[in-house]
């Protein structure tokens, strides 16, 4: 058998070396995950309010084209964890709280790029002022198809580039979010979301967001590929033995005023 040559097994130690290491940091993950979220772990969740003023063009989905004002919950996270200020898949995800008890809808938005190629791509960011997306399509009850994006107001203060920042731009009642809508010739912004009152670090462990199984009747979301998000967020809700109930109880309590 010919001798394999130094540099070759170098490289070949070296890559069994980040092989290794890349198991272990999956495993520790997994590990972690039955107390923390898999992905998304770090964030910061608030009260708010959602107000809803429409496109002035009927977009088939209730949410949007009825003006009012709607208590939400808010959160704000970084999708790897990476260390504060590193760039990361940001995303922002609101549970918009209905009239009847125990009624939430569901909204979930990550950091895409802006061209309209990569719109629909998540893109890592080092600022939460970014754009976020939905990145896949929603069936209106007209069915057409809409994207929804949230982007900072800029009237508002700047959201910084740690979820730190983010709390003190809330703290100043400044933090806010425009509701963008695109589908046919539907386009424009519907609505804003303002931050109320940071949360505890338990009702932020808590929370349970479920995009597919809180989705508005007359906001489905569209494509086979929704259908696995539905199991893999109920697995993990299951996993880290999130009680989504109780979460939603205690949000209401703090409800912004």
């Amino acid at each position: 058998m010919a001798a394999t040559r130094p540099g070759i097994s170098a490289a070949m130690t070296i890559g069994r070396g980040l092989l290794a290491a890349g198991a272990v940091a999956v495993g520790v993950r997994i590990a972690r995950s039955r107390t923390r979220r898999f992905l998304h772990p770090d964030g910061r969740s608030f009260t708010g309010e959602l107000e809803v003023w429409g496109l002035g063009t009927p977009t088939g989905v209730g949410l949007l084209d009825r003006p009012g004002r709607h208590p939400v919950t808010v959160r704000v996270s970084k999708g790897a964890g990476t260390p504060p200020g590193w760039p990361d898949v940001l995303g922002v995800a609101v549970r918009v709280h209905g009239p009847a008890a125990g009624q939430r809808r569901d909204l979930l938005f990550s950091t895409t790029g802006r061209s309209r190629l990569l719109r629909h791509v998540p893109v890592p960011r080092r600022r939460f002022d970014a754009t976020y997306a939905t990145i896949l399509a929603h069936r209106a009850g007209t069915g057409r198809k809409l994207y929804l994006t949230v982007r900072p107001d800029p009237d508002g203060a700047p959201l910084g580039r740690t979820l730190a920042d983010v709390v003190a731009a809330a703290a100043h009642d400044g933090a806010c979010l425009m509701l963008g809508v695109t589908g046919g010739d539907a386009e424009g912004f519907a609505g804003r979301v303002r931050f109320g009152a940071v949360l505890s670090a338990e009702t932020d462990a808590r929370l349970a967001f479920d995009p597919i199984r809180n989705a508005p009747p007359d906001l489905r979301p569209a494509g086979l590929v929704h259908g696995s998000r539905a199991v893999a967020y109920r697995l993990g809700q299951r996993w880290r033995r999130a009680d989504p109930a109780v979460a939603g109880a205690e949000v209401t309590r703090h409800r912004r005023r």
